[in-house]
């Protein structure tokens, strides 16, 4: 596995905006438990994991934010606009200068990180378990961290391998 920022330790702090110019800072969701989902419009990966993610946060309830976060930087506002409405996506936030992918040290898109109420990151990785070799998911890693912090207890797995487009950090 390729280097990774450090679990079970505080996750790197941000401010992004949405694509309607609202902020949005990690600690200011301090409390919930925050899905960082680094996403692109034009990834069949994301394509195909999108409604699995929106599926499942409409079951995580309020005490979970989901955050997609665009750090491709050829893709437009617009592109990303088209995309997340068609895909269900209620909100995106852009990484235009790569700040916060280059802080998580995201190499591919999907890429998910879980970080619970106190800030704390507790996973990191794909979004389930489907691979170029496997296409039928079996577990969704994401939704069982999300579901263990809910209850108070730590993740069984806390960093799997993601799997998707490369992003090409500038």
């Amino acid at each position: 596995m390729t280097p990774t920022i450090a679990l079970d330790h505080p996750a790197p702090l941000f401010s992004l905006p949405d694509l309607e110019g609202r902020q949005w800072s990690l600690e200011s969701l301090r409390g919930k438990i925050v899905v960082l989902y680094f996403w692109s419009a034009e990834c069949a990966w994301c394509q195909r994991t999108d409604p699995h993610v929106v599926e499942r946060a409409a079951t995580w309830g309020e005490q979970v934010v989901l955050l997609p976060i665009a750090s491709v930087l050829e893709e437009t506002p617009d592109q990303l606009r088209q995309a997340a409405q068609e895909r269900g996506l209620p909100l995106v936030l852009r990484d235009a200068a790569q700040q916060v992918a280059k802080a998580y040290q995201v190499q591919t898109t999907p890429h998910f990180f879980v970080i619970d109420a106190e800030g704390i990151l507790r996973y990191q990785g794909a979004f389930d378990d489907v691979t170029f070799r496997q296409r039928t998911p079996t577990r969704s890693y994401v939704d069982e961290t999300v579901r263990a912090l809910l209850a108070g207890r730590a993740p069984e797995i806390k960093e799997t391998l993601a799997y998707g487009c490369a992003l090409t950090l500038h």
